[in-house]
């Protein structure tokens, strides 16, 4: 495995905790490193390792599971047909691309409650409709979500490991960095925000001395599964998801970001968007960010579903996606956003990134506008909201991206007015060393997986 991924340690202890008692569900957008690191784990933590890939599956697997009443037959066939030796409690069944064939997945009572085996599956659309259509869904099962590398693992990976404990060290100590130390963590930041985290994006940006170009042919090529996979959605929708992915980059650089579907079709309201939009977030293509009525009372139980932002699941795929190949291909493009020259889209990369660093430490997104009537327009404007996910002493964290150095604290201001009992701690992430003024923590980006 050449990225080291963190979840790799979370898989290691659902082998130590649930001792065959329970199937392991590894859920994740397409190519972000499933099959990877189940393998790996296959590969180093057990003596042997049968890998059933249903994208490419013999007839003579899939018929196995017909009949589930003679196990030995099963097994039996699944070592000839994967030519592994399988040793109970010693062995892992992978179960790779298991939305391809549902019935593998309503298997796993019948395979965990034989125990003689361990058995991780993986896969993309786990809850779409067709895919769990006449299917018991097993209670035998954990699930785990898999995120695009984040910026840790970035950073390991390009061998910035040492700088990485020096950056939480500042942020413990409420400190600011080194100057020349800021700088470098903010160019390697730019970096991640414009390579992304899809392994393979990663490791020829790597491979080629850092050229982004090489980066933006494999995220291309990822985007084409997307719009294929798209196709392949049920039709009663697929042109509106196709719709919507289309014009996310279009979204996001409008001032609110917000879904605007008359964008795309007039007169259409919300609800025929509601199978679209739960496709595009169960994909793990995008992270959709609601807008929280009322943050008094709770974020999810204020959730406005037809008030959305839809955000790409990694910002890497987002830059490939917003600009064409030619207007990448001189390198301009890449230069001026290096150099924090690019004002009119950086908002919109800057404001994507943090999205998917939030999503990746397990958290919902919220935000959260308050329209003027006066002024006919919003007066206060906080692009995420964060709770604590306590019951018994609810707060919020609301957090402003600014990709400018120079910009004012007016929302979160009006925001403290309307809500300060509820706020736990205010924060703006922002391209200038960590400060902290007047109780905001004013920190860079590169810092943000430090704080939850």
């Amino acid at each position: 495995m050449e990225i080291r991924r963190k979840i790799y340690d979370r898989i290691k202890e659902w082998k130590e905790e649930s001792n065959g008692k329970k199937a392991l569900l590894i859920e994740g957008a397409r190519r972000i490193g499933k099959s990877t690191v189940a393998e790996e784990i296959g590969r180093n933590e057990y003596e042997t390792y049968a890998l059933i890939d249903f994208n490419i599956a013999s007839r003579r697997i899939r018929e196995a599971f017909d009949d589930l009443n003679n196990l030995d037959i099963f097994f039996q066939t699944v070592s000839l047909e994967c030519n592994v030796k399988l040793i109970p409690r010693k062995s892992l069944i992978i179960f790779d691309e298991i939305q391809k064939f549902p019935k593998a997945r309503e298997a796993i009572k019948y395979l965990v409650a034989d125990g003689r085996f361990d058995y991780i599956e993986t896969g993309s659309l786990i809850s779409i409709r067709e895919n769990v259509e006449g299917i018991t869904i097993p209670s035998e099962e954990r699930k785990l979500k898999m995120y695009p590398v984040d910026f840790e693992e970035f950073m390991e990976y390009m061998g910035e490991s040492v700088l990485m404990e020096y950056i939480k060290e500042c942020f413990m100590k409420k400190a600011p960095l080194d100057p020349k130390f800021h700088t470098k963590a903010m160019h390697l930041f730019k970096e991640y925000m414009l390579v992304g985290g899809m392994p393979q994006a990663l490791v020829e940006f790597k491979r080629n001395g850092r050229d982004f170009g090489a980066a933006d042919m494999e995220k291309r090529d990822i985007l084409e599964l997307y719009r294929d996979d798209i196709k392949k959605s049920s039709r009663k929708y697929n042109s509106r998801v196709a719709a919507v992915f289309d014009n996310i980059p279009a979204y996001l650089s409008t001032h609110e970001k917000r879904v605007v579907l008359s964008q795309v079709e007039n007169g259409v309201t919300f609800e025929r968007y509601e199978d679209p939009m739960f496709w595009l977030k169960d994909s793990m293509i995008c992270n959709l960010c609601y807008k929280c009525n009322d943050p008094n009372v709770g974020l999810a139980l204020n959730k406005n579903e037809s008030y959305v932002k839809c955000y790409m699941g990694d910002t890497g795929l987002l830059v490939s996606h917003a600009f064409s190949e030619n207007e990448l291909a001189d390198q301009q493009l890449y230069k001026q956003i290096m150099d924090g020259k690019l004002s009119l889209n950086e908002g919109m990369l800057y404001e994507n990134v943090i999205a998917q660093m939030i999503t990746a430490m397990g958290k919902k997104l919220y935000f959260y506008t308050r329209y003027n009537e006066e002024k006919h327009r919003n007066d206060v404007e906080i692009d995420f909201l964060i709770s604590n996910d306590s019951k018994v002493n609810y707060r919020i964290h609301p957090i402003e991206v600014k990709s400018s150095k120079n910009y004012t604290t007016t929302s979160l201001t009006r925001f403290k007015e309307l809500f300060g009992k509820k706020i736990e701690t205010q924060i703006i992430v922002h391209p200038k060393n960590f400060s902290m003024e007047e109780g905001i923590w004013k920190i860079p980006p590169y810092m943000l997986w430090c704080v939850f």
